[in-house]
């Protein structure tokens, strides 16, 4: 590698593909094509778009990302077989800049899932390797749980993927098992010692199961290794992955002990955070580092004070440098549509002047039943509008619920079931059972209920609600949310926006919307 190479990290985002693994994290076929170009706009190295033989829908959305990207090179994950290779070819073979990404997992525990010999796995990636370089000049290999891999193991397959053609090495720590030190050592140790491992880059996937997941990520990245594999959000199975906006801050941070750089606009993280947070249903923690409510947040007389007289004294980093306002000035009902637009932009958001005109409508309404309206509550307006179509089967149109301490509580419930207009009243243990009762005898349905999540947008009792709901029926995960200042209403529109979704599902012919239908390990 050249010295620009040395200083260069390379950032792999398998939000797309490992991330969407995480139960009920399934995004639609528009969902991720937006996501995608969210990435590449912001930067993104290689775009890990999915697993196209694990059915229709992957493949078709692998094909129109890879057709759509402006700058990343976009990457398709295969198992070791020629089908499942020759399958992700198809699909990333559009991009400007394809990449196959194969794997195995190498570990004795790994060996005993297909019953290979040592000598049969090396044999197996020789061949899978070799067959991926024929169709592509840029091939990934992974060897799987390699943080449990035999040494002698390990760096023999190693030197088999590099001399049978690939040209970036991933050392997968799969269960999340390791620590700093050995992860830098593990990668220092193939390149000192397996042949031609100049003439590859050497990259890290790290799992988070014992919360070291970044530290493991920049500690390969000092011991060589220059692509770092991460998720917005730190999304994943288990605990999750690397989180791309915590190895891009730090190394922008501690530039100073880790001297290199990313292509990363990192004023666009908290943008595409927010926006898989609602895709995928699964919000930010209060206090995760960067992207969390709590990360610019203080509180302590002390830590307030030292604030006024010196930000440097308790930040490390300024809001703005990760896509966040300096100042979150609300807005009242009396703000004007100028305000509005101008307000919006400054939380990235560019609207056109229809869509400007419909969530005016909604923000003077919001603004009759709040005193003032902050940044959180035009994000959650925003998110709620895209989440809440007018095309959708399944429409709340009035709720009325009769609650307290006497008597079992009520729900008096009208809806649109396409086009005819249905009501109902039910009971329940509390007003949201009450509701959720009524919303099942209208549309009766087999789904059961796995999550149900209420968050506070903002600070006071007049605060928005932000209610996520999770459902499953016959393996298919669906996830719901919507937001308003009655946490009742909000709970009714989430879960019949996660019915709606259902409703995609059970269609045939929707592509976007197929299942898993390849049971397989993730490739980290």
């Amino acid at each position: 590698m050249t010295q620009t190479d040395q200083d260069r990290v390379m950032i792999f985002d398998t939000t797309l593909r490992d991330g969407e693994q995480s139960p009920g994290a399934t995004m639609t076929h528009d969902e991720k094509l937006e996501i995608a170009g969210l990435l590449d706009d912001m930067g993104v190295d290689i775009i890990e778009a999915g697993f196209p033989i694990a059915s229709e829908g992957d493949f078709a959305a692998v094909t129109e990302i890879a057709k759509n990207a402006q700058n990343a090179t976009i990457c398709g994950l295969s198992r070791a077989n020629f089908k499942d290779i020759d399958r992700c070819w198809q699909a990333v073979k559009h991009a400007k800049s394809p990449r196959i990404h194969t794997f195995i997992g190498t570990s004795p525990l790994h060996r005993a899932i297909p019953n290979l010999t040592q000598d049969e796995m090396a044999e197996r990636i020789h061949d899978c390797v070799t067959h991926a370089r024929n169709l592509c000049d840029n091939v990934q290999w992974s060897s799987m749980d390699a943080t449990r891999t035999e040494w002698d193991f390990l760096k023999r397959t190693v030197d088999i993927a590099i001399k049978a053609g690939a040209t970036t090495i991933n050392i997968p720590d799969t269960v999340g098992y390791t620590e700093p030190a050995e992860s830098a050592d593990l990668i220092k140790r193939l390149i000192a010692e397996v042949e031609n491992a100049d003439t590859v880059i050497f990259s890290t996937h790290c799992h988070n199961d014992l919360g070291m997941a970044t530290a493991n990520s920049l500690a390969a990245v000092n011991g060589g290794a220059r692509q770092i594999e991460c998720t917005i959000n730190g999304l994943g199975e288990r605990a999750g992955n690397t989180a791309l906006e915590e190895v891009v801050m730090a190394l922008r941070v501690r530039h100073d002990i880790m001297p290199f750089d990313t292509r990363i606009d990192t004023t666009k993280i908290m943008n595409i955070s927010r926006r898989v947070a609602t895709v995928s249903g699964f919000p930010v923690q209060f206090n995760k580092a960067i992207v969390g409510k709590n990360a610019f947040a203080h509180e302590s007389g002390i830590h307030q004070d030292g604030m006024l007289k010196n930000r440097e004294t308790f930040e490390v980093m300024r809001p703005e440098d990760v896509g966040l306002s300096g100042t979150s000035l609300p807005l009242g009902k009396h703000s004007g549509r100028a305000a509005l637009r101008d307000k919006l932009e400054k939380l990235g958001f560019e609207m056109g002047d229809n869509e400007l005109k419909d969530i005016f409508v909604r923000f003077k309404a919001l603004a009759d039943r709040k005193k003032e309206v902050f940044d959180e509550d035009l994000i959650a307006l925003i998110r709620d509008e895209e989440t809440n179509t007018a095309h959708d089967r399944l429409q709340l149109k009035s709720l009325r619920v009769i609650c307290g301490t006497d008597g079992p509580q009520e729900a008096q419930l009208t809806m649109t079931i396409d086009g005819d207009e249905k009501q109902v009243t039910a009971t329940g243990d509390g007003p949201v059972d009450a509701t959720f009762n009524a919303v099942k005898q209208l549309f009766p349905h087999t789904a059961r209920l796995q999550l149900y999540q209420v968050h506070a947008v903002t600070e006071g009792t007049d605060a928005q609600a932000t209610v996520s709901v999770r459902m499953e029926e016959a393996g298919k995960i669906v996830t719901g949310q919507s937001a308003d200042t009655d946490t009742v209403v909000a709970s009714a529109r989430a879960y019949i926006n996660a019915l709606n979704r259902l409703l995609v599902r059970r269609e045939k012919g929707k592509p976007d919307e197929d299942i898993k239908t390849v049971t397989y390990k993730d490739a980290g």
